[in-house]
């Protein structure tokens, strides 16, 4: 089955909360770093992708509907390739400084935490694909320009007739339309606040 939706936000761009729209308005699964996390056979097949290596896409997103979140985003251009029917999802904040300061406190501050081995692998992929996002992914300015040239790039290349241009505030309308499909009479999802990020990392290290 054919993706329809491309994820190219960036992580920290409501995500989680996307993760659980797209399932339901597509009816069907919809892949986040989550996933890896659930299946840590496939870290070593993500970063070979994260690492350029050719990936064979219907494979490893085999039964999916949507992509959005890392490690998936790192590779949008190939995977938006591989499903030209598919409409691509820019997710954004509302500034960069609101985006740097939710990832620096989440995504990139988990890779300073002492984790057990069998998620080494894992911290392996995170850094490859940071590295890849910007060599100094750690430094604010640096960072803030990474994700202003990524939003700017994604925006550039994909045509407008296939881009949807979101931030959270948004909520369904712009999917929905994009889609032609009804607005779902339920409210957005609203998930993985900063709170909700550590807890489940404290969850995954203490089990």
């Amino acid at each position: 089955m054919s993706l329809t939706i491309v994820g190219a936000g960036l992580g920290r761009t409501g995500t989680t909360s996307l993760q659980e729209a797209l399932g339901i308005v597509l009816n069907g699964p919809v892949f986040h770093m989550g996933e890896v996390f659930a299946d840590l056979g496939s870290v070593s097949a993500w970063h070979a992708a994260v690492d350029g290596t050719p990936t064979d896409w219907d494979s490893l997103l085999a039964g999916y509907r949507a992509t959005v979140d890392w490690p998936a985003v790192t590779c949008w251009r190939d995977i938006a390739a591989d499903n030209p029917g598919a409409h691509v999802l820019l997710s954004t904040r509302a500034s960069a400084e609101e985006w740097w300061n939710s990832v620096s406190k989440t995504l990139f501050a988990v890779l300073d935490r002492d984790l057990p081995p069998h998620l080494l692998p894992m911290r392996a992929l995170n850094e490859a694909m940071f590295e890849r996002f910007s060599p100094h992914w750690r430094d604010r300015d640096a960072a803030i320009a990474a994700y202003d040239a990524h939003n700017a790039a994604v925006r550039a290349e994909v045509p407008a007739d296939r881009l949807i241009d979101w931030q959270p505030g948004d909520g369904w309308t712009p999917i929905c339309s994009a889609l032609g499909i009804p607005v779902p009479d339920i409210a957005f999802p609203h998930a993985n606040t900063s709170d909700d990020f550590h807890k489940s990392v404290d969850e995954r290290l203490n089990p």
